[in-house]
């Protein structure tokens, strides 16, 4: 993940230089010195997996963060921006070549553009860090148990606890989950970054949780990357019902939902259990509808085919940016925000409530405390 990293952050790095900082009326110095500045920028990552041991937790203050993510987007932004405009350039070119050129050298617009790259990257990396709104749907369930009809379920997912979005943060957001006095609370994986130790605090929070049915969660690919085993023990420590390959079933009467989570493709690397949507469903009796917690929306139509009624998922970040939200779109066989319908299974797939600290910019693509209201249908 590093080295493809840092060859993607070096070759948009190069086509900076070449259409930004070379064409800049201003000595050679002078561009050679923003060069080597934009450079750091776009290797930040790699310095502080070289120095630092992980680029998934930087144990840097919360401010530093803020100021790294802040020029790393603004760096990513004017990529774009310059993309567009030379895009746009050479089609105008096609038609009226003056008014393309114009485009391409026009000295003005280069500066606007870098300003503007600036200021969107303050703007985004606000919305990143920003407690969310609360997004409320609805739902028709085919199958659900009239019993059921009106249940509610509060959904969060990437909450990365890290020393960006601190324990402060963390309890804002538990505050406000907890005022929606649903049925159910489930995570969706991805809670934190770093260690369990350094992370204590972080997410001492999610033990407040409440919910009438109790707090469900899931492993994402985050879980394994510092201390998995760990993780689970001080989730399970703050009262968080971790459903790995497993299911639970809630009773209104005579009428049953299951509940199931299955843990994230990432466990393989590390030698924990993979994947298995049929050990997760073990036991279950027929008819029951089943609400699947699953990190990824990759594999959706998998999970469609073994009769799961609703999939709750995250792992996407909606994109985190609009127009570049297409990429994230494309790695996750089509899915990245919103509902969708996989055969006869819904799925959600929910923005995050929080983001991964090395790319803390939102524009476009807002983060989210979900709440999902579950109708009977036919």
């Amino acid at each position: 993940m590093g080295t493809t990293l840092s060859f993607i952050t070096g070759s948009i790095w190069l086509y900076v230089l070449v259409r930004f900082i070379w064409p800049l009326p201003c000595g050679i110095g002078a561009r050679a010195a923003l060069a080597l500045a934009l450079f750091l920028v776009a290797q930040y990552h790699g310095f502080i997996r070289r120095f630092f041991g992980s680029i998934a937790s930087p144990e840097f203050p919360q401010g530093i963060l803020i100021g790294l993510n802040w020029v790393f987007g603004a760096f990513l932004l004017l990529a774009m921006l310059l993309l567009l405009r030379d895009v746009l350039g050479a089609l105008t070119f096609l038609a009226a070549r003056d008014a393309g050129r114009a485009i391409l050298g026009g000295r003005a617009l280069h500066w606007s553009l870098g300003a503007l790259a600036l200021i969107l990257s303050a703007v985004g990396v606000w919305q990143a860090v920003r407690v969310p709104d609360v997004k409320y749907l609805e739902l028709t369930v085919p199958g659900l148990p009239p019993a059921f009809d009106g249940y509610r379920v509060a959904q969060l997912t990437d909450l990365h606890a890290s020393r960006l979005l601190t324990g402060s943060w963390m309890a804002a957001v538990v505050a406000k989950t907890n005022a929606l006095d649903a049925d159910l609370v489930v995570l969706t994986g991805d809670l934190a970054d770093g260690t369990p130790q350094a992370r204590a605090d972080d997410v001492r929070p999610l033990g407040e949780l409440r919910a009438r049915d109790g707090v469900l969660a899931i492993p994402g690919n985050h879980e394994y990357y510092a201390d998995y085993t760990g993780w689970m023990a001080a989730y399970q420590a703050l009262g968080l019902h971790m459903l790995e390959n497993a299911h639970v079933v809630i009773r209104r009467g005579d009428a049953a939902l299951a509940v199931a989570g299955i843990t994230d493709r990432q466990a393989v690397r590390f030698g924990q259990p993979r994947p298995d949507l049929g050990a997760a469903l073990e036991g279950l009796a027929p008819g029951v509808p089943v609400i699947l917690l699953d990190h990824r929306p990759a594999g959706a139509a998998q999970n469609a085919r073994a009769g799961v009624a609703l999939q709750l998922s995250g792992h996407t970040h909606g994109g985190q940016i609009l127009g570049a939200h297409l990429l994230t779109q494309w790695a996750n066989e089509g899915f990245v925000s919103g509902l969708y319908r996989v055969g006869g299974m819904q799925m959600y797939v929910s923005n995050g409530t929080g983001l991964w600290n090395g790319l803390a910019i939102r524009l476009g693509r807002p983060s989210e405390i979900t709440q999902i209201t579950l109708r009977a249908g036919g």
